[in-house]
């Protein structure tokens, strides 16, 4: 899903105090956007800090993007035996180590390793293109492949011994939150940005206050294919927290007038039909909100509530469809406080 919000092609001067200053920068990452409106010291040059946020996403992406046939990731799904990743490729080891706690804590509705059947219904990096037949006995075949709990490696010291897989990785329902809150920790760390909003491809993390010096007001797309990406269906007030989204209404097939979507439950190998058409997050982190988001939209409703209503410090809005085409809102435990008034 994607955030409304005014998409800015260049380094802009936001405002000006004596000792800080506010500034927006963009640029292209993941086959999407990333935006950031932060504070930092005037000492702090906007390019040089565009420079160090453009290097660091390159380096995730060379670990974590199936995308590059050289990275981490890729040659991992390539080798036909043990392989061995070194302990500076700390991202390709984070994402692996994530993955594992959101794939036990969603009972497996988030896994990782579900790559070749987004492949198979042509959402992932193969040739975009609708399964015109439904061979069932092909999917039984790619699910044997599936499952997460069949890795099996170990970590130790940072390094990281694989043993052989026949699966495949998959870390991009993860790793567009992670590499948010890398950039993020990156402006705390680097550049003493306390305050700061940091969005790739509609997902975010915001810290400390805006320019106005209120919280940031993030506004929720409309869960429509009909919708603009102007169209609001929901305006949060947020700070010191990750947000992420997910849904199937923009990203489909059509065959024979049949709609399907790219959340491919790993359970059943097939595309997740159900009258959720997309939910929003909030948690510490945008790579935890980025991974309940997905696993949220594989159970469907009301499961994904019962999900989120039992973790702690996290909530969310359900954006559930009704017969007569309406958008039903339903908030979780908590969600409420974020509304903005």
């Amino acid at each position: 899903m994607r955030y409304f919000y005014f998409l800015i092609t260049a380094i802009i001067l936001c405002s000006c105090q004596e000792e800080t200053q506010y500034v927006k920068i963009s640029g292209e990452t993941m086959g999407t956007y990333y935006n950031v409106t932060c504070e930092i010291p005037t000492e702090h040059a906007a390019a040089d800090v565009k420079a160090a946020l453009d290097q660091l996403l390159i380096d995730i992406n060379d670990e974590v993007s199936t995308y590059i046939p050289t990275s981490t990731i890729s040659m991992f799904n390539q080798a036909e035996g043990s392989y061995a990743v070194e302990s500076d490729k700390e991202h390709f080891i984070k994402n692996l180590e994530s993955s594992l706690d959101y794939f036990e804590l969603t009972d497996g509705y988030f896994d990782p390793t579900v790559m070749p059947l987004v492949n198979y219904w042509g959402f992932g990096y193969t040739p975009k293109r609708p399964v015109l037949q439904t061979d069932s006995l092909y999917i039984d075949s790619i699910m044997q492949y599936v499952g997460f709990e069949s890795l099996d490696y170990k970590i130790s010291d940072g390094h990281c011994e694989m043993k052989p897989f026949d699966g495949q990785l998959d870390f991009s329902a993860i790793a567009k939150g992670y590499a948010v809150d890398a950039l993020s920790s990156l402006l705390t760390n680097q550049y003493e940005s306390k305050n700061h909003m940091v969005e790739i491809g509609g997902e975010v993390a915001l810290r400390g206050v805006n320019d106005r010096d209120k919280e940031w007001i993030i506004g929720i797309n409309t869960p429509s294919e009909e919708a603009a990406i102007t169209d609001v269906i929901e305006y949060l007030q947020l700070s010191g927290v990750g947000l992420a989204s997910s849904g199937n209404y923009r990203i489909y097939h059509e065959v024979d007038g049949q709609k399907y979507g790219h959340t491919i439950n790993p359970k059943t190998g097939y595309p997740e039909i159900s009258s959720l058409l997309a939910v929003s997050v909030i948690s510490p982190t945008c790579m935890e909100s980025d991974a309940l988001a997905t696993a949220c939209m594989v159970m469907g409703y009301p499961r994904a509530e019962e999900l989120i209503n039992n973790l702690d410090n996290v909530s969310a809005c359900f954006f559930v469809g009704q017969a007569d085409g309406s958008i039903e809102k339903i908030y979780s435990n908590g969600f409420i406080q974020y509304v903005a008034e």
